[in-house]
């Protein structure tokens, strides 16, 4: 594990997963026939247990240009910036449980933030960082 540090809030646009884990592939089908895959932009996959105790899955991507949610109708969260403790998952398709114990794994770790997110950062079409706030 490693502590990383988002210098800078996040402005993400986002789908709602209908259901966890079922769902997650239509939401961000959905998302990307709304956003066309850039380089420019940061993309996501962001949970958190829901008032039911169920988890609430969104798949995001970084707003940038001012007034975008809107404009494409998605709603819309911001992570926080500080520091997150996190780790590398490589090749995640061939192994999807590996993103599930990555988080498993951050989850044991002391001093994280109550409100914060299980957030998966996807870096390249086969790589992503899964990463959690820590408390301030």
């Amino acid at each position: 594990m490693e502590t990383i540090t988002l210098n800078k809030d996040i402005k993400v646009l986002y789908v709602t997963a209908t259901a966890f884990s079922e769902g997650i592939l239509a939401a961000h089908q959905t998302l990307h026939a709304k956003i066309p895959y850039t380089t420019e932009r940061k993309y996501f996959g962001i949970s958190r247990p829901g008032n039911n105790g169920n988890i609430v899955y969104r798949a995001a991507a970084e707003e940038i240009t001012a007034g975008e949610a809107a404009a494409l109708d998605c709603d819309m969260l911001i992570l926080k910036k500080g520091k997150y403790i996190s780790l590398m998952v490589f090749d995640y398709m061939k192994d999807l449980s590996s993103i599930d114990k990555a988080f498993q794994q951050l989850l044991s770790s002391p001093n994280l933030d109550p409100e914060g997110y299980c957030v998966e950062w996807y870096l390249t079409d086969k790589d992503l960082r899964c990463m959690i706030r820590l408390a301030e």
